[in-house]
């Protein structure tokens, strides 16, 4: 754990299709800044308890990225879903009471509109919260600007940098899916992020 505890970054973010571009800027983001992102979607093993499975990633993990946009009703149900105000606060109690390692957590939480938070989850308030808008290159942004304040690293490039080459990478990825036969709508998460990661290795 304690060997790529310093490069994870723990993503807790909404997994529905429609926020899908969103999760893979950001997943592509973190790749191209230099770390791993880490994520309940990377282990389907139906005998793992996923709480358990999420409280491993968060304590595997300095960084976290918790976008909260997604406090709609279910349709379903009629009742929000809390999992990711939850899978946040466990992050900051590991944080505040875990031990050295833990205590040396930093994160990024996300929204899709400023200010939208102090509605449903108004104890957050004074954190630097950032709104992405739903785009893509904004939540990019964020991610490079955070990385690279927090991590102290001199070799991050620069948030249009990283979009651009982003922009590039989606634009290649049909071509990559067809050379593997797998359509585009068969793309697993592990898919993408071994898709990404390779990409951007050779690009370098």
């Amino acid at each position: 754990m304690a060997k790529d505890h310093a490069s994870n970054v723990f993503i807790n973010c909404p997994f529905d299709e429609a926020h899908r571009p969103i999760r893979n800027a950001i997943v592509f983001a973190i790749f191209d800044c230099g770390f791993i992102p880490r994520s309940a979607l990377e282990e389907d093993n139906s005998g793992n308890v996923r709480f358990d499975k999420i409280k491993r990633l968060i304590a595997m993990s300095k960084f976290g990225v918790h976008d909260i946009s997604r406090t709609e009703l279910d349709q379903g149900s009629d009742l929000p879903r809390f999992n990711m105000p939850l899978e946040l606060g466990v992050f900051i109690g590991a944080e505040r009471f875990g031990d050295a390692q833990q205590k040396k957590k930093n994160l990024l939480i996300l929204n899709k509109a400023p200010y939208r938070y102090q509605v449903f989850l108004s104890d957050i308030a004074g954190q630097d919260i950032r709104a992405h808008d739903e785009d893509p290159s904004k939540a990019i942004t964020h991610i490079r600007n955070w990385l690279n304040t927090a991590s102290g690293r001199k070799t991050i490039p620069g948030g249009k940098a990283i979009h651009s080459r982003y922009i590039q990478f989606m634009g290649d990825l049909p071509d990559i899916c067809k050379e593997l036969q797998l359509d585009s709508d068969e793309i697993t998460y592990n898919d993408y992020c071994n898709f990404a990661s390779d990409w951007i290795k050779a690009q370098s």
